[in-house]
């Protein structure tokens, strides 16, 4: 076992402080990874204050995670010692139903997700990326290229792969009309991926000051949703809008824009029901309304490799993991641009 420093809440109340705990010794087919960066995720806030009904304390938060490998078991053929690699939202699955077969890891009823989930090794909760180390099985560890600056690469293993893996399922590319709802963690990416597949790239936004930095991404136009006239410039116009805003708001005023068959896909997730739509939007053009969550592993590689050739990395601000409470409160204010990213080296100056 391996003494390990992170910071964890130890309640839906409390602040993330520092905890010490043990990660265990690799086993044949594991790698122990030391973590440079982890980004923090949306999400991470849901989990630390149990908006989502399913936290288990004490917890240590973090999913998007970039790091060098140290150590390899007896049976790993991945990986070496040197390695730069990452680690997203899973780090096992039940390896045999469908979904699995499928390359599909993230729907498997048995995925194990990297903190906040049952650790079938320690028979508790297992801890995430705000940590200095992690250990892994190799066949949920992701090669990162030298190409990509490692601190920016973090939040692709969440962020991004969450807005590529339905723009490439619904055939997202030369000629599309795209929508990105919402300009954040995720909009920011949804807007380079899809610029990058060569969609047309419209930025739906509430903030008229956010239009400059939404070309800047790469969006072709940007609207302000809020807005009605701008708004119903666009009817029945889209092939497919990507909806990344987790709270919830009338979805009627995107679904009304989409063309026959266009499809409005949600990945943002809510801690309270969006409003119920408007059935008849989506039988007048046989529209849809769908989800999407993160994608599989054999996908994010690909997703990591298209990063690779086409330089796309996050914007990020870094910071100390010290200031990590302040960063969730700036999170909820939107103030930043456009996702935050811990130095894994400022826990060097953690005492537990």
């Amino acid at each position: 076992m391996q003494k390990t420093i992170g910071y964890a809440a130890h309640n839906s109340n409390s602040p993330l402080v520092a905890f010490s705990f043990e990660r265990r010794d690799p086993l044949p087919t594991d790698v122990r990874i030391e973590i440079l960066f982890c980004g923090v995720c949306h999400s991470d806030i849901h989990q630390v204050r149990n908006e989502w009904s399913n936290s288990a304390f004490p917890m240590v938060p973090g999913h998007e995670i970039i790091g060098k490998v140290t150590k390899v078991g007896s049976e790993v053929n991945k990986f070496k010692p040197g390695d730069t690699v990452g680690v997203g939202c899973m780090v096992d699955s039940c390896r045999e139903c469908p979904d699995c077969r499928d390359n599909l890891e993230q729907f498997c009823n048995n995925a194990v997700f990297t903190y906040n989930s049952p650790d079938k090794h320690s028979g508790g909760s297992n801890y995430g990326g705000y940590s200095g180390q992690i250990v892994v099985n190799q066949d949920f560890v992701l090669h990162v290229s030298d190409k990509l600056d490692p601190a920016a690469a973090a939040p692709l293993l969440c962020a991004g792969i969450t807005t590529y893996s339905p723009l490439k399922h619904w055939k997202i590319g030369k000629g599309d009309k795209v929508g990105i709802v919402g300009l954040g963690g995720l909009g920011h990416m949804g807007i380079k991926f899809a610029r990058a597949f060569g969609a047309h790239v419209v930025l739906f936004t509430t903030s008229p000051d956010k239009t400059e930095d939404a070309k800047r991404l790469g969006a072709d136009e940007v609207v302000i949703s809020r807005n009605p006239g701008q708004m119903q410039q666009h009817l029945g116009s889209f092939d497919f809008i990507l909806n990344t805003v987790a709270a919830p708001h009338n979805l009627d005023i995107y679904t009304e824009l989409l063309k026959h068959d266009g499809t409005l896909c949600l990945v943002g997730l809510p801690d309270q029901p969006h409003p119920s739509p408007s059935v008849g939007n989506l039988i007048m053009k046989r529209r849809s309304i769908a989800g999407s969550l993160i994608g599989g592993i054999k996908e994010t590689q690909e997703m990591l490799d298209f990063c690779a050739e086409h330089n796309i990395v996050s914007d990020i601000e870094i910071i100390p993991i010290q200031q990590i409470n302040e960063a969730y409160e700036r999170v909820l204010k939107s103030d930043v641009k456009y996702r935050f990213v811990i130095d894994s080296a400022s826990l060097k100056q953690t005492k537990d």
